[in-house]
């Protein structure tokens, strides 16, 4: 198996890309990249590596087999709900009131091959107007992208209209352009002006900001008008500060999994993220800005939920006045 991202990339890959995102953002992914990879495979070096996590959900699964709980959680990864959130926008036009965005996250579709049938059953009577997703689009953090790209090729024609993308730290940057040939469209540190009428929506994106750390918020930012609102994607909430000086209006996010394993009163009992518990998933706020962390659509690690069912979300705007 090929564990190292750049071991996969051809001349003519590497150059597209080169061309797509930029040679210091590409350098710079395909490092952080190749260092967890190395780091995970390094067993009993250092204090993250594929062994000890392994074993560590192998015994959480045996726990809960014992508990007799293991297939209730597992039923439960597949019970989608459909959240709805209102996110008020200063200054939004009147052309985008009502505006409709549906947020896929964490989708980890080559975990379970039941999950894209799942989705698509839930989508599917969904009215929206765009669609994002806000990475970690696989379950590994190494090896190939096949199985994940087959996936999302299955799942792609049910989401309707344009989608735009974040990658997160599962993702490596040479699903970017086969995922973008499936009419994906990702934001690496870069921005799109949506119209309707005479009114503008700004939509930024910045790469993954918790493993490979290789977000440029100021490059998203960098011709924001602020007379427009804006939202910026990023997979995960911990840029929530950056965010909000740069002035964007809303962050929608995720990586959290809201938890995935919570107390019965849906309190998680880990986040895996720099950022505030009460930012661990659903709407909360920050100096002004709005934002919105997913509970994820998918599961990662051990397969089972409790008490945090996965999630799509549909976000209205509306202004804030």
């Amino acid at each position: 198996m090929n564990y190292y991202p750049t071991a996969s990339l051809s001349p003519e890959a590497r150059k597209r890309l080169e061309e797509r995102v930029g040679r210091a953002l590409l350098a710079h992914r395909l490092h952080m990249e190749a260092h967890w990879v190395s780091r995970a495979r390094r067993v009993g070096v250092t204090t993250f590596h594929i062994g000890g996590l392994l074993w560590y959900h192998w015994f959480m699964r045996v726990g809960f087999k014992m508990l007799g709980l293991y297939g209730w959680g597992q039923h439960n990864t597949l019970k989608i709900r459909v959240r709805l959130n209102r996110l008020p926008l200063h200054g939004l036009p009147p052309e985008f009131e009502g505006f409709t965005i549906l947020q896929l996250s964490d989708l980890h579709l080559d975990a379970n091959p039941k999950l894209v049938d799942a989705v698509v059953a839930a989508i599917q009577p969904l009215a929206y107007d765009i669609a994002v997703i806000t990475g970690d689009f696989r379950v590994s953090t190494f090896g190939g992208t096949d199985p994940v790209l087959a996936a999302l090729a299955r799942l792609r024609p049910a989401i309707k209209g344009d989608v735009y993308a974040v990658m997160g730290n599962h993702d490596f940057i040479e699903m970017l352009l086969p995922v973008e040939a499936l009419s994906i469209r990702f934001l690496m540190n870069e921005h799109v002006m949506l119209r309707r009428g005479n009114g503008s929506l700004c939509l930024a994106g910045v790469d993954d900001p918790h493993y490979y750390e290789t977000d440029n918020i100021q490059a998203a930012a960098a011709h924001l008008n602020h007379d427009v609102p804006s939202i910026l994607l990023s997979h995960s909430p911990e840029i929530y500060k950056k965010a909000a000086a740069c002035g964007f209006d809303a962050l929608l996010c995720g990586h959290t999994h809201g938890g995935q394993i919570c107390l019965p009163v849906g309190i998680p009992v880990l986040q895996n993220s720099r950022a505030p518990w009460r930012m661990a998933q659903g709407a909360w706020d920050y100096q002004g800005m709005r934002g919105y962390t997913s509970s994820g659509t998918g599961s990662s690690g051990v397969d089972v939920r409790f008490w945090c069912p996965p999630e799509i979300t549909l976000h209205t705007l509306t202004a804030n006045r």
